[in-house]
């Protein structure tokens, strides 16, 4: 498949991340197979997580990741045609089993897909409940789900923040494949993918840099944070919101 559009795109993004000073702390990029087709499923806290996602699989083996990624996104004038440009998918959340087709398709022909299981940004920078649609894929295309935390995108750009200054830190934790049998329940390999990644969340925050007097409103409520609960998150969420979602 020919990138004309999106290794111009990494280059440029990278370079972006010099500019702003980023430091990436990143544990378990061995898990990353080099060929082959993979569903990544990352969590979701930041407008950014799709490029921070990118990183690892980039240096790793110089692999893309073909994104699944909502339907408003490809209308947009300037987004629509870079995202139809990579080879993202588009999905459509009251009819996806078009996407799904796609997302089974690109697996068997050996792409990493990148999946966001909770189907939307937590605003609680916890995670929140998880679509079986990247178990789903696996099972059918019989290629493993490699778990991926990323965390520290919301200091930058997130719902109601933005802040470009420089140095700040983004933490990626890969987890080890997970492959699932045709045959298995759906739900419960999603709560079995959501149960690991939980884990592998607090040992990704655990290790995130923290200033001595710094205000913790990124950090989940139930570490010492400001954040919102699950619950006033989850009571905070508008229509309105669901449009902004990436």
């Amino acid at each position: 498949m020919a990138d004309r559009v999106y290794r111009p795109l990494v280059s440029t993004t990278k370079g972006l991340f010099k500019v702003l000073g980023l430091k990436f702390d990143i544990v378990g990029q061995e898990y990353l197979p080099l060929t082959g087709g993979a569903v990544l499923a990352i969590n979701h806290t930041s407008f950014l997580d799709y490029a921070f996602a990118g990183l690892p699989p980039d240096r790793a083996g110089h692999r893309l990741v073909r994104f699944m990624a909502k339907e408003g996104i490809f209308n947009h004038p300037v987004a629509g045609p870079l995202m139809r440009g990579m080879h993202h998918i588009s999905v459509n959340r009251d009819a996806g089993s078009e996407a799904f087709r796609q997302g089974v398709r690109a697996l068997k022909e050996g792409e990493l897909l990148g999946v966001f299981p909770e189907g939307t940004m937590s605003r609680s920078f916890e995670l929140i409940s998880f679509k079986s649609g990247a178990v789903r894929m696996a099972a059918m295309a019989q290629v493993p789900i490699i778990p991926m935390v990323v965390f520290g995108g919301q200091r930058i750009l997130g719902y109601g923040h933005r802040d470009f200054s420089r140095g700040k830190t983004i933490a990626i934790t890969v987890g080890a494949p997970i492959m699932i049998d045709k045959r298995a329940d759906a739900h419960l390999e999603t709560g079995h993918l959501r149960d690991v990644m939980g884990v592998m969340l607090d040992e990704t925050i655990a290790r995130y840099p923290r200033v001595q007097g710094e205000e913790l409103w990124w950090l989940p409520a139930r570490l010492g944070g400001t954040a919102l609960t699950p619950q006033e998150a989850k009571t905070q969420r508008t229509s309105q919101d669901d449009q902004d979602d990436q």
